[in-house]
């Protein structure tokens, strides 16, 4: 935590929900960063880390971890720096001690991971317990049902890469078996580092079956996502439908990826359209629409935009990359540097300081987090892109990065594979296009005799954040049906993208009064009763002797964050909004000037019920919220879902927002008329945005 100068320890600090789920009660940040301290040619530093971490770091913890962030972090971390300190013991300058400590390290940590691929369809269980794996009953995890596409699919290196350093097939067998059941609509969140562990797999263990499946893939991407220079996510049953107006941060992995695919043109593209956004907004947003403008307005010191610009320098040897690295640092350097480090912003339009999760900023405000894929990552690129080759302890060129930027040598193609076969299909292709397809082709055959052929392509997207200069990009269209029928059994839940957690604990000695949201118009009339979560700020439902009643109508952005599409629906009416992405009082201060009479949040956290989870108070954001006189109230998913339903299946649905349960007597009226919902286009933006 780079403001107050001191770790965070899980536990020990307020829960800040999913994002906390790398944490293993373990020195994360020294085990993602040994790599870079040797390619900072820092290598008396590296070897005082190493032995820090085999004498101090243990495993064998009663924490639940993500298996996708354990894998990348601290098996792609311990992996790499054992690769580093084997070199250097070669070397015989340094590490003479070195008995490949770390490598057992990372066969350990292998070994407590494999419970999470105990499933039928070989995918992992996205949380693992480091001590008790996943099914046994002190695990607390194991009830998951559904993973991102990432999770599952960004295992293939690093596991790969412990099967032929340690000579256990197992963990190469596993990490292909989980290859063999995606689905795939887009390129950003969720999804990213897919694509690019198929092609680095293919080149870090030259088996050629992962090229032929980064192929279809990458065919089917530039049909359909790419719409240069954006890269909008589509239907995954109906790819020629948008399904979003806006594009989040983690796609900028993209242009690098294809550089490594050697396609450079849509790589340059789409690069540039990014420099303008980051130009715009001093940092590239958490997420931007179509025309540029703010979606999300955090700035998590995500290095993916620093990575592809230095793959489009290797490839090109342009010193315009070399300034826009500049401008990385120097931007850094002025809106995200503090005493101890480096701080994410906590919106790109104000430039302040702040957690993305509500409830540190309001207890912990001084504890802005650095996350350790800034020191792993960033630095790197950034340290490689202005460095020159004869600067660097050790051939680069010999290295694959990991999507941790985490270094495995690609002489392991050369390893004797410890498995053979994979189920993967390949479909078959001309020779003409399996030439093209196999094969990177030279700057000098796709630009000949053009020197400044990366300017040229770059100068029809210099202005693109100018006045009036907005990208329109195909139009999105209504699918009038839900994705939730289109879905067989088995693809259920397979992709989905993880947002960031926003919690609010109370204190334990503070009790917690349970609230409710009764449904009062037909056919309920009052019968179905849901238990919500209060509010510590908004209107007191205690002291309001009938509630608030009115029809509900679900806002437009779904996760309110910004002004409401759809105010003049909402006008009057008791508002439906999704949890995260911003802090509940700012989706409400939206809200309330749209003229709603009252909110009713839902958990985005899949699962989540009155029942099993721990009812919480929301909290405010650490200013005054006397401005914010709604009704308040909170949903977990499970309750959500219920009211979602009702209001598919009924259209208009008058709720009651009470402290506690209301008798209705048959001849009661409490219903109200709520106004038809709209029709065409408006309808369909906010059925997409949810």
């Amino acid at each position: 935590m780079p403001l107050s100068c001191r770790g965070r320890v899980r536990g020990q600090e307020p829960n800040r929900g999913d994002i906390d789920d790398s944490l293993g009660k373990f020195s994360l940040t020294l085990i993602d960063t040994l790599d870079t301290l040797v390619v900072l040619n820092k290598l008396d530093e590296f070897e005082d880390a190493v032995r820090k971490a085999v004498t101090d770091v243990r495993l064998d913890n009663d924490v639940v971890v993500s298996v996708f962030e354990t894998n990348i972090r601290v098996l792609g971390g311990l992996l790499g720096a054992h690769v580093m300190a084997d070199l250097l013991r070669q070397r015989g300058e340094r590490m003479q001690w070195y008995r490949d400590e770390l490598l057992h390290m990372a066969k350990e940590l292998g070994h407590r991971l494999l419970p999470a691929f105990n499933t039928t369809s070989g995918l992992p269980y996205p949380k693992v317990n480091l001590r008790y794996g996943v099914l046994n009953p002190l695990s607390r995890t194991g009830t998951e049902s559904d993973t991102c596409t990432a999770c599952a699919g960004t295992m293939i290196l690093e596991f790969a890469a412990l099967s032929r350093l340690s000579g256990e097939a197992v963990f190469e067998e596993h990490a292909r078996k989980a290859l063999d059941g995606e689905l795939y609509s887009g390129v950003g969140a969720g999804i990213d580092s897919y694509y690019e562990y198929l092609m680095k797999a293919y080149i870090l263990l030259g088996d050629n079956v992962f090229l032929e499946r980064f192929n279809i893939h990458y065919s089917a991407i530039m049909k359909y996502i790419s719409q240069p220079p954006l890269l909008l996510n589509v239907h995954m049953h109906n790819p020629t439908v948008s399904v979003r107006s806006w594009m989040d941060s983690l796609l900028a992995f993209f242009p690098g990826l294809q550089v490594l695919r050697g396609d450079l043109k849509p790589a340059i593209e789409t690069h540039e359209m990014l420099y303008q956004v980051t130009k715009q907004h001093k940092f590239l947003p958490e997420a931007f629409t179509t025309e540029f403008r703010v979606h999300w307005g955090q700035h998590l010191l995500r290095p993916e935009f620093a990575e592809s610009t230095y793959y489009l320098y290797k490839a090109t040897a342009d010193p315009y990359y070399l300034r826009v690295g500049q401008s990385i640092v120097e931007k850094l350097n002025a809106y995200a540097r503090v005493p101890c480090g480096f701080a994410a912003v906590q919106d790109v339009r104000t430039g302040t300081y702040g957690s993305v999760d509500e409830i540190t900023v309001v207890m912990e405000a001084q504890h802005i987090s650095m996350d350790s894929f800034f020191l792993a990552e960033m630095f790197k690129y950034l340290y490689l892109l202005f460095s020159e080759k004869s600067q660097l302890p050790i051939d680069i060129d010999d290295y694959i990065f990991t999507t941790e930027a985490h270094l495995l040598p690609v002489s392991l193609s050369t390893t004797q594979p410890p498995c053979q076969g994979n189920n993967t299909e390949t479909v078959p292709v001309s020779q003409e296009e399996d030439l093209f397809t196999h094969s990177c082709p030279s700057i000098e055959t796709l630009f000949p005799n053009n020197p400044s052929f990366a300017k040229t392509i770059r100068d029809s997207y210099k202005y693109l954040t100018g006045v009036g200069r907005a990208f329109h990009p195909l139009p999105v269209r209504c699918v009038d049906f839900r994705v939730k029928s289109l879905m067989k059994p088995e693809h259920k839940g397979v992709y989905r993208v993880k947002l960031v957690a926003e919690v609010s604990h109370t204190p334990e000695e503070e009790e917690v009064v349970p609230h409710v949201v009764q449904l009062i118009s037909p056919p309920f009339l009052g019968r179905t009763v849901l238990t919500a979560g209060p509010a510590k700020f908004g209107m007191d439902l205690t002291k309001q002797e009938h509630g608030v009643k009115g029809s509900v109508v679900k806002a437009s952005p779904y996760t309110a964050c910004g002004p409401i599409d759809n105010a003049v629906e909402l006008k009057g009416h008791i508002a439906l909004a999704l949890r995260g992405d911003c802090m509940f009082a700012v989706k409400a201060r939206w809200l309330q000037e749209a003229g709603a009479i009252g909110v009713i949040f839902i958990d985005h956290r899949e699962g989540s019920n009155s029942k099993e989870t721990p009812l919480f108070q929301m909290v405010g954001d650490g200013d005054s919220t006397e401005d914010i006189t709604l009704p308040l109230v909170f949903l977990f998913s499970q309750e959500g879902a219920m009211l979602i339903t009702a209001l598919e299946e009924h259209h208009n649905v008058d709720v009651l927002l009470l402290p506690k349960e209301r008798q209705l007597g048959h001849g009661e009226d409490d219903m109200l008329t709520a106004p038809e919902k709209p029709r065409g286009e408006e309808q369909c933006f906010a059925f997409l945005r949810i």
